[in-house]
């Protein structure tokens, strides 16, 4: 990203529109003017604090309006059921080139198009963008160009790393990256317990799991190594780990965490069709 970002409006600053609203106003390349809503007038206040400008929707039925008039990307941060009801709200207003970009899970480019004329994206960010070490799948309904999905990839740059797919694979990468991050803390949760079990005190066992699950993962970043080959290098014959790695393959972690995906896959599915 090289130049400033049109001006952007976000819909919706819960955990993902609000990280990706840090994003945008914390790089130097970030939008020329950047607008957002919320529901309260307190959470509008504090993002007014950090210096963004921000409207309430519990008082100012045109707060979403406001935002969207003259900004070229609309970031839509609501849950997956009003994903609709607000683009039929926000019409009106729409400049006719801008771009709308969906982070709602299972809402498809074409629903979306069949509320407004706009050219559309769906992106699948993680909550890693909290940090701006996000992984952000993006892919383009049928109006979107390649200058649109740059536009977009220029956006979630601003809180980690992107990946461009066809749409058909969005609803699965949500279940890999973007409820990856659950999969992990569930780990070092039953890992703490398993360290308590043995007789460490709460605060040591959390110290030593989450140190552990942190050096590792940038011992994987830093190095770029296989993970197969970093847990070889763990692994003595016949030694300790050896003997617990023999115990966690006995569940079948292949199948267990394949069955996990295909579980949220589905529920995906479930949401595009509004159940």
């Amino acid at each position: 990203m090289s130049a400033t970002l049109p001006a952007i409006a976000i819909i919706g600053t819960g955990s993902m529109g609000g990280a990706i609203a840090r994003g945008l106003h914390r790089v130097p390349e970030g939008a020329a003017q950047l607008r957002v809503t919320t529901r309260t007038e307190s959470s509008a206040a504090a993002w007014r604090a950090e210096g963004i400008e921000a409207r309430a929707t519990e008082h100012d039925t045109e707060a979403n309006n406001w935002a969207v008039t003259d900004a070229r990307i609309v970031v839509l941060g609501v849950k997956p059921a009003q994903i609709t009801a607000v683009l039929a709200e926000l019409g009106p207003s729409l400049h006719p080139d801008a771009l709308i970009v969906s982070v709602a899970a299972g809402i498809t480019t074409e629903a979306m198009q069949s509320v407004v004329p706009n050219p559309v994206v769906r992106a699948m960010p993680n909550t890693p963008a909290l940090i701006g070490r996000a992984v952000t799948g993006i892919s383009g309904g049928s109006r979107a160009t390649a200058a649109h999905l740059a536009l977009a990839d220029d956006v979630f740059r601003t809180v980690g790393t992107v990946v461009e797919l066809p749409e058909a694979q969005i609803d699965a990468l949500s279940t890999i990256s973007g409820s990856g991050p659950a999969y992990l803390f569930l780990l070092v949760e039953e890992f703490t317990r398993a360290a308590e079990a043995m007789g460490f005190e709460s605060h040591v066992a959390a110290v030593l799991v989450q140190q552990t699950v942190i050096g590792a993962a940038m011992l994987l970043d830093e190095t770029g190594d296989d993970p197969a080959e970093l847990r070889r290098r763990v692994t003595s014959p016949k030694g300790t780990t050896e003997r617990a790695i023999a115990v966690l393959q006995e569940a079948r972690l292949d199948d267990l965490f394949e069955r996990a995906a295909r579980a949220a896959e589905e529920r995906a599915r479930q949401l595009a069709a509004g159940a």
